[in-house]
């Protein structure tokens, strides 16, 4: 009798043990999940969500953006558009074709901020939209491998916050297509740099 107790009990006790069982490797599965996770998530809530004052980035983090397409010229000379480009990350302006100094200062500035991510300057494009739809008159060199937009609706210029006159900054679109992050009037070069370096390290994506 005592025997066919014995067995009863370790029988009836089973499920419960195979239960608990499956409760712990759920909590361990998800453990490892969270842990790989983590730097991915903490990254995007860090450049998207956390005060700007929390960051030793130099240029003003937007609310994410997403912009409308829009026609664009590749450098080849073919046509194309701002959509085409997700994937990317975009350095922006806007400036009128005939380009003054200070145009032509962000285009150099812009130009050598891709330059120096060696390596990774693939993962980053250059857009100029021309305010006036004209044929850009700045030096050639300077936005040679560029795309330019030279049809630029109201509507979308609307999406690009300045503190002064649109055409001041330099901004930057990440490469699902949002606005994401806006530079000074007369920007520091180096520190510009030191940002987008930030970012490509950081991306998994562009």
């Amino acid at each position: 009798m005592s025997h066919s107790i014995s067995n009863a009990t370790v029988t009836d006790s089973s499920p419960a043990q195979d239960a608990a069982r499956r409760r712990t490797a759920r909590r361990y599965l998800l453990t490892i999940f969270a842990i790989c996770a983590a730097p991915f998530v903490l990254g995007t809530l860090a450049f998207y969500y956390f005060p700007p004052s929390a960051h030793t980035n130099y240029g003003e983090l937007l609310s994410p953006t997403p912009l409308p397409d829009v026609a664009l010229t590749a450098p080849e000379g073919e046509r194309t558009s701002l959509a085409a480009l997700r994937g990317k990350w975009l350095m922006v302006q806007f400036n009128e074709s005939r380009c003054d100094e200070a145009c032509e200062r962000k285009l150099y500035h812009i130009r050598q901020s891709r330059t120096a991510q060696g390596k990774h300057m693939d993962r980053v494009e250059r857009v100029w939209f021309v305010l006036d739809g004209q044929t850009p008159a700045a030096p050639s060199a300077l936005y040679e491998g560029s795309y330019i937009g030279q049809e630029v609706p109201s509507a979308f210029r609307a999406q690009f916050p300045a503190t002064g006159d649109l055409s001041e900054h330099i901004y930057l679109i990440d490469p699902l297509g949002n606005l994401m992050l806006r530079f000074p009037p007369n920007p520091e070069p180096h520190r510009i740099i030191k940002d987008l370096q930030r970012l490509l390290q950081v991306s998994r994506v562009g």
